[in-house]
């Protein structure tokens, strides 16, 4: 199992991190389902070409949000990433 990373934005909140990779195609569709949430969860996309999307969510809502990931890992045919290594965060 994958452990979800805790990162700070700037200016924000903790937030809790875990990657995935997941069919191109799907990414828009992640982002959307995300986004109808209301602030649940939000994605980036951490490599285009690859297909590695970035999920975070403040740690008060990690029930809800792991409960949402499971069902979109079936859905959108997600698998999680291993947690990147301290030179690998400083990467661009």
């Amino acid at each position: 199992m994958v452990r979800p990373q805790q990162s700070t934005p700037p200016g924000g909140e903790d937030f809790v991190t875990r990657r995935y990779l997941l069919p191109r195609q799907r990414i828009g569709y992640l982002r959307f389902l995300l986004e109808s949430y209301d602030g649940l969860a939000y994605a980036r996309t951490l490599d285009p070409q690859q297909a590695v999307v970035e999920i975070a969510w403040p740690p008060s809502r990690q029930q809800d949000v792991e409960t949402l990931l499971a069902t979109l890992a079936c859905e959108c045919l997600m698998s999680p990433l291993p947690e990147p290594t301290p030179e690998q965060r400083s990467l661009p």
